[in-house]
């Protein structure tokens, strides 16, 4: 049952090979979900010789199983941004993510996009302070909203804050497309290329094949950054996770909704050849921590019957996002000593509009185009001291994890990252490491990074 409803109806697969031979590009990409596809077209467009390289399938990682909601109302956040960064910053922020729904809108087919309002609604009284609070940063920033109530769902709802000519995509499809788009433009994508090393000093790397690739600019789309220890992004980054149901429903919610309250949940209606299918999120955790996650899908499951009075449901997912410590997501060097080496992440589950929003900043930074959001999602923004308060945080539960790990769990695989014991995920049948969130599948091969090595299982 563990199948991402994107995957399962996506459009035919195309195949990319991989590189039969030594190759020099202008610009390396790895990673092949949105960010990374979206530049790559963007790139190629500009008149780049662009290469993207994935590991396993193109779209298979976090980009496949997302919630696809593509807005700019990304949870509670306008009050927080307009208080680190101030209004000016606030507002790049939002016009920046803005434009990345009209640019999915300027080029998605058929059902790839569907207009739709996006809702925060609030169950609480501390939810509704907290959603009044938002609604005044709205306005101070001049958003466009609606104070009335508004909801669809049969829950009591307080007070909701709604953004209209917002979108719904399919992440998948739209993100085939955008690979077919790459592909007119010259661009190179090839899958089944795992790269086993790198040499950024002499600006190439090494494929499992034995294949080297040279580039002028390196671009890392790989959800957490195989390069994370330079610049300190390892010390920056928080991974949570969180799950996924849907089942099919005569339930055409017009809009698509995020709750302000605890338990978190995520609530929306798919559009899928004319077939509607509600899906149902929430259940966030830190990436790693918990091994019967088939509770956090029970919970959600039992939530489906009895408050939407449906059935089983058909497909179940889950994907983890890193978040970085101010709330913005980085898109640019990852550091001053490398300015040819660039990272996207930390995208804190709002990875449709980020990632395309990210994929332009980089591209309008490597072609030398002025973009006001270039400063903001700058990845050597982060102060001192919210480095080191994160760093001390992050560093304080990654110790305790790997002690304790290797103390209680001694017959678990070790990570090849930095040596964490991994934990069975039992829901998704996975090896998770709790320490800077690497994936295994159960024969030990990398689902997703930072670790770039498989697990030794007979150890």
């Amino acid at each position: 049952m563990l199948n991402s409803l994107w995957l399962e109806t996506a459009y035919p697969r195309e195949t990319y090979l991989p590189p039969s031979s030594d190759t020099t590009c202008d610009v390396c990409i790895i990673g092949g979900g949105l960010c990374g596809l979206t530049a790559a077209y963007l790139l190629a467009k500009s008149g780049k010789k662009v290469l993207l390289l994935e590991k396993d399938r193109i779209l298979e990682g976090a980009s496949g199983n997302t919630t696809g909601k593509l807005t700019t109302q990304h949870d509670l956040v306008y009050a927080d941004i307009l208080k680190t960064f101030g209004a000016e910053s606030a507002k790049v922020y939002y016009k920046t993510n803005d434009q990345a729904i009209r640019f999915a809108q300027s080029i998605a087919e058929g059902d790839e996009l569907r207009p739709s309002n996006s809702v925060l609604f609030a169950r609480t009284a501390i939810g509704v302070d907290a959603l009044r609070k938002e609604a005044d940063a709205y306005e101070t920033l001049g958003i466009p909203f609606d104070r009335r109530l508004n909801c669809e769902l049969p829950i009591t709802v307080k007070e909701t804050l709604t953004l209209s000519d917002q979108a719904q995509l399919h992440p998948v499809r739209f993100g085939q497309h955008i690979a077919k788009l790459a592909v007119s433009e010259g661009a190179q994508l090839c899958e089944k290329s795992d790269v086993r090393s790198m040499n950024l000093k002499n600006k190439s790397l090494q494929l499992a094949s034995g294949i080297v690739i040279t580039f002028d600019e390196l671009l890392l789309c790989t959800h957490y950054p195989i390069e994370a220890l330079r610049g300190m992004n390892i010390m920056k980054l928080e991974v949570k996770r969180s799950y996924l149901l849907s089942a099919p429903a005569d339930m055409p919610l017009q809009s698509q909704y995020l709750s302000v309250d605890e338990p978190k949940r995520s609530i929306r209606t798919v559009f899928i050849d004319g077939r509607p299918h509600f899906l149902l999120g929430g259940e966030d955790h830190k990436a790693g921590v918990t091994g019967d996650t088939d509770l956090n899908y029970n919970r959600l499951a039992e939530e489906l019957q009895s408050v939407y009075h449906l059935g089983e449901p058909i497909h179940s997912w889950s994907a983890q996002d890193p978040s970085t410590p101010d709330l913005i997501p980085y898109a640019g060097p990852i550091s001053a000593a490398m300015p040819y080496v660039h990272i996207c992440t930390g995208f804190r589950k709002w990875g449709m509009t980020n990632s395309l929003a990210a994929a332009q900043i980089v591209t309008d930074q490597i072609t030398g185009q002025p973009n006001p959001a270039i400063a903001l999602y700058s990845p050597d923004r982060t102060g001192f001291g919210t480095l080191l308060l994160q760093a001390l945080k992050t560093t304080g539960f990654v110790l305790k994890e790997f002690t304790g790990g290797h103390l209680t769990r001694t017959d678990a695989p070790i990570c090849t990252h930095m040596g964490c014991r991994t934990r069975w995920n039992k829901g998704d049948e996975t090896w998770d490491c709790p320490c800077h969130g690497s994936r295994f599948r159960k024969d030990g091969s990398v689902l997703e990074g930072p670790a770039t090595r498989p697990l030794d299982l007979k150890e």
